[in-house]
């Protein structure tokens, strides 16, 4: 195993580092986690790890080979580059550049661009013949300032900056306004520790946002939803990318046509956009979670969004579930979503 780190997307504190090891978990990667820095995981990992967390995850921006880790001052970082292993990371025939980012304004006193030459220079003169190419490297060295601490690390996957942009709703043949960012979406599918190839339920699909990220890491999907409109536009929109359902049908949540699935994830309606079908959301919800006991196998999980006001894990422990872990998601002045994750018993 090596010590790999993930630069995180700063969107949530704490999403990206549960979503980073929610993805390892479900591929079945032994690992460590070491420390969580501001928008930085370091982890024990298998090297092939590292394109597949890259890849699969929402939140994760890229992974880097840990070269050095200490302070974030200027003699400390010279000194530790000129004792660290470049030789072994960076052949003499192959070009390389230095990129150092700086996450939420830590120590403001260092000159990224003088750390950035420093580093390059020190490479230069230890590896004879290396180039330097700024435009087109064929290795990029990413130093990262966070907490005060520095990481430089040989990079080994990037996810491309508009991964999930195609995705968006609007994007989407079918649209409606209460709907969940293709990220989020994404993330939810991570934290039930989906592998490809289970069978995954959404039994309020709505345009089908769960359902498109679950297709697109190579899982089958079965939906439904109350409203006729909305599982023809979900179907539209999944075959858009793609994905041909298992199943989408016209159905109740707590009566669902479904007697399997390895994972149930969904975002039941609820704020200002959506519909309940005169129901609360509470009410709602302590209806579903006995028609999920009847889908899910002892283990598989359940990811879902609802207010934070409704009190999902006492709803969900109540029906005889395991509550695994939950993090708020601000949306508005009058909405903030918890993520709950539940596991059948």
């Amino acid at each position: 195993m090596a010590v790999l780190f993930f630069m995180l997307s700063g969107e949530h504190p704490t999403l990206p580092f549960a979503e980073l090891e929610a993805v390892l978990e479900a591929e079945g990667i032994k690992f460590e986690t070491l420390q969580k820095l501001t928008q930085v995981s370091r982890i024990k990992a298998d090297l092939t790890s590292a394109d597949i967390a890259t890849t699969r995850c929402a939140m994760v921006k890229m992974s880097c080979l840990e070269v050095l880790h200490c302070q974030a001052e200027q003699h400390s970082i010279i000194q530790c580059v000129k004792e660290s292993k470049l030789k072994e990371l960076l052949s003499p025939d192959r070009s390389f550049a230095v990129r150092v980012k700086r996450v939420r304004g830590s120590a403001p006193h260092l000159d990224v661009e003088k750390i950035e030459r420093e580093i390059g220079r020190i490479a230069v003169s230890q590896i004879r013949g290396i180039k330097v190419n700024l435009e087109k490297p064929t290795e990029m060295l990413v130093g990262v300032l966070t907490d005060n601490e520095f990481l430089l690390g040989l990079k080994l996957a990037e996810k491309p900056v508009k991964s999930f942009f195609q995705r968006q709703p609007r994007k989407r043949p079918f649209f409606h306004p209460a709907v969940l960012h293709p990220k989020l979406a994404r993330c939810m599918v991570n934290l039930a520790r989906t592998r490809r190839g289970q069978i995954i339920l959404d039994p309020f699909c709505g345009t089908g946002s769960l359902l498109i990220e679950a297709g697109m890491i190579g899982c089958k999907v079965l939906g439904s939803d109350l409203k006729s409109r909305m599982v023809k536009g979900s179907k539209i929109n999944l075959r858009y990318f793609g994905i041909e359902p298992m199943g989408l049908v016209v159905a109740d949540a707590d009566k669902p046509p479904f007697t399997y699935a390895d994972r149930v994830i969904t975002d039941p309606p609820y704020g200002r956009l959506a519909t309940t079908a005169g129901q609360t959301t509470s009410r709602l919800l302590t209806e579903f979670f006995p028609a999920v006991g009847e889908i899910l196998p002892k283990e598989g999980y359940l990811c879902l969004a609802a207010p934070r006001t409704i009190k999902v894990r006492e709803i969900g422990e109540n029906y005889g579930f395991k509550f695994i872990e939950s993090y708020f998601v601000y949306v508005h002045r009058s909405l903030t979503r918890e993520i709950a994750v539940f596991k059948a018993e």
